[in-house]
Parts: structure tokens; sequence; C-alpha cells
């Protein structure tokens, strides 16, 4: 059999690893198995299933409170244990020196993959410029959901050179077909009676921009739209973003509804996706939403490969929150049946059969 080390920093909801974990669920596991180093402490979200499906799980030290004995940990991992293959999801350059120690332990395939087209604070974003010559150089199995997100990380020449496999976020696309009955069920669960539904679904951290979000909603509740915000996620912004709309009056036309398990299904309820965030590689949400049907507003700055099916719009988040508001009334008002999206599914590769076989043919 053959494994992979996966080294991430955590093992809870967010993009990286749940793309590592639809890989997963799908490997032919008597071939291949993921084992996973983490880079905390805590017990992730994801830690009972990989229990479950056969895979290992190191907890290490965070390389912010212990670089040497961090990259100490993931050589001895690599050598005790025999990996050949390693895989880093990451955001900024130096993840690289996770490879380097996986290296030094042994691993002939060292593999990353860009998870985003930007680091997010200004330190993060210094350390990756000092550094970006890392991820040029020491992996030899480069990997990337979209342009921007190759770009950034591996740089505008490997993409030139076609150094980059572009790897599409694959989605088991049946989970998210619309059904009236599951629109219903969370019509009442939610109290959404005779209402439009503007949805959105994230983290609520500065890159989500959910500042801009209820601004937008805000003025949308001005132009007389009977519409509520569904909220999914949670994260350290959520008490700041619940104090915004109480400030705008708008409290009671907002549904916090945290974390959820049941996001393919919450879907049907939505009428459009909302998502002006400040930069993404390849926001697994929006392709789940053009799976369900959803028409979709979204920024600019986010990767135009993003629309699969033609259901996405893109806005400057310069035009501002009325601009952005009168978008969404009007999509609103041209509200159609939900279409079936599959074929522009399987065209574009997005399909999960067609992204596990190339996971596999790449990282094993």
């Amino acid at each position: 059999m053959k494994r992979l080390l996966c080294i991430v920093g955590s093992l809870d909801q967010g993009g990286a690893e749940t793309f590592l974990m639809k890989m997963y669920r799908r490997l032919d596991r008597t071939q291949y198995q993921m084992d996973f180093c983490v880079m905390n402490s805590q017990k992730g979200e994801y830690e009972d299933e990989i229990i479950a499906l056969g895979g290992r799980i190191y907890h290490i030290v965070e390389k912010s409170s212990g670089p040497m004995k961090c990259l100490r940990s993931i050589k001895s991992i690599v050598k005790e244990n025999g990996y050949k293959s390693v895989i880093r999801v990451n955001e900024h350059s130096l993840s690289v020196l996770d490879l380097i120690a996986a290296k030094s332990g042994g691993a002939e395939i060292l593999a990353m993959r860009s998870s985003n087209a930007n680091s997010g604070s200004s330190k993060k974003r210094l350390l990756h410029r000092l550094f970006k010559f890392l991820p040029v150089m020491v992996p030899n199995v480069k990997i990337a959901p979209s342009d921007k997100a190759a770009e950034y990380t591996f740089g505008k020449k490997a993409v030139r050179n076609n150094e980059i496999v572009f790897l599409r976020n694959g989605i088991p696309y049946n989970e998210y077909d619309f059904s009236m009955e599951k629109r219903e069920k969370y019509k009442n669960e939610f109290k959404l009676d005779n209402c439009f539904v503007i949805g959105h679904i994230g983290r609520f951290s500065a890159q989500k921009n959910h500042i801009f979000l209820i601004g937008v909603f805000k003025e949308l509740m001005k132009m007389n739209v009977n519409a509520r915000l569904l909220l999914i996620g949670d994260g350290e912004l959520r008490d700041e973003i619940k104090k915004k709309t109480e400030e705008y009056g708008i409290r009671d036309k907002v549904i916090f509804a945290g974390k959820r398990s049941d996001v393919p299904a919450i879907l049907s309820v939505m009428d459009m996706l909302l998502f002006p965030s400040l930069y993404e590689g390849m926001p697994n949400v929006v392709i789940e939403a053009q799976a369900a049907g959803l028409p979709c507003v979204i920024s600019d700055t986010i990767t135009r490969e993003a629309d699969i099916t033609g259901l996405v719009r893109y806005l400057p988040l310069e035009n501002g929150a009325e601009a952005w508001a009168e978008c969404c009334a009007e999509t609103l008002k041209e509200k159609k049946e939900r279409q079936d999206t599959e074929c522009y599914f399987k065209e574009n590769k997005y399909d999960i059969e067609s992204v596990t076989d190339e996971f596999i043919r790449m990282v094993f």
C-alpha cells in the first residue's frame, strides 16, 4: 500500500483540509492511504473520520512556537515511517521549509498545492515575498486550483513554462442537486417563508469581507426587497459582525447559522450567493453554489476561472455597497428555475472522479 503524508496547519473545515478530505474519501484504500502531520495539539473536526478511514495523525509543535523542533519532527516522521510522498498545502512560501525537512527524511515526491492568491496579513505577505524563490526551487510537483493561486505561489514564469498542474476543486456533484424538499425543510428551520434568501458560506475573517457584505445587505433592505441574509460559518470576527448588524438595524434580517455539516443541502434554500472576498485562490463555495444552480455575485478579485456555468457575476469592490445591492436586487428579480449544471462540471473537469484520478497520478 502506498501512503501519502499530508502536512497541514489543522484538521478543521478550512478549504485546504476540505480539499484533501474530498480526495481521501474516494481513494481505493486497499491501494492508497493518506496520513496527516498536524501543526497544533488541538483535535480537529476531521480527526475521527480520518481514523475511521485508516489514516494516521501526528500532532507536532507549531512552527511559530518552535521552528527547529517542528522541522525535526517532520523529518523524523518521514524517516521512521518510510514516507516517499509528501504534500504541503500552503498560502505562503515559508511553508516550503516543511518539504525540505521531509526531503531530508527521505521523501522523494515533494508536492505543494497553492491554496490562495494572498497570504493575508502584511507580515505574512512580506515573508512570502522574501522567500518566494523557495516554491520555485523545492517542490517537484507544483499544484494550483487557479491561475491566480499558481502565480502567487509559484510565479508567472512557472505558469508560462507549464510547470504547474491545475487541479480543480472537484466536488461530488450529485450531493448538491437542488431539492424542493430540502428547500422547504430549511425554510421552516430558519423561518424564511416568502423571503428571498441571500447566502454566504465562509469563516468570519478579514479575507471574507463580512463588513462589506452586511453593508451591501443594509443597502438592499432600503430597496424594499423582502430578503434575509443567511451566514454559514464561524470565526474570530463573528461577534463584531453581529454588533454591526445591530448598529445597522438589520439584526432581525440576518441569520447566523454557525458551522454546518449539511452545506450541500442548505444551498437549496438560497436564492443567490453573495461573496465579496478580498482575495481567494479558488473558492470552493462558489463552485458548490453553481452545482446547486445558484446565481452568484462575487468580487472581481476572484479568478474568472471560478465561473464555470455562466451563473457568476463579477463586481469591483470599489463600486461600493449600493451598486452591489442594486446588482443583488437585479439578480433576485431575474430569478429563474434552477438549471442543471452537471455538463459544465464534466466539461471543465470539476467532477470529483476526474480530480481524484489526477491527484493519485501526481502524488502517489
